[in-house]
């Protein structure tokens, strides 16, 4: 079980294999912040958001839980408006599965 709720059928095959590794990042956490912000914004982010974000999924995940926790500083070559764009997208003030 992946967690999506979106179908990849319209996707290009870029944004298809960016769909499923947003899904499938080792951590379930991840799985569940990048997931869910890609299921809702993968067909919206233009080509060069989609190189910003394909950057910021190969970091490690506890990385980037820890940057977007504010557990550390997030690096100046990730801290890019598509990151600002994911921060944004989880409000934090309930269950981020649901």
């Amino acid at each position: 079980m992946t967690g999506t709720t979106r179908t990849s059928a319209d996707l290009d095959p870029r944004r298809r294999k960016v769909l499923f590794r947003s899904w499938h990042r080792g951590m379930r956490e991840m799985d569940l912040i990048m997931g869910q912000f890609a299921d809702a914004q993968i067909d919206q982010l233009t080509d060069a958001e989609l190189d910003i974000y394909e950057h910021l999924i190969e970091a490690p995940d506890r990385d980037i839980l820890m940057w977007l926790t504010g557990e550390a500083p997030t690096p100046a070559n990730y801290d890019t408006p598509v990151f600002h764009r994911i921060k944004a997208f989880h409000t934090h003030l309930g269950p981020i599965n649901v």
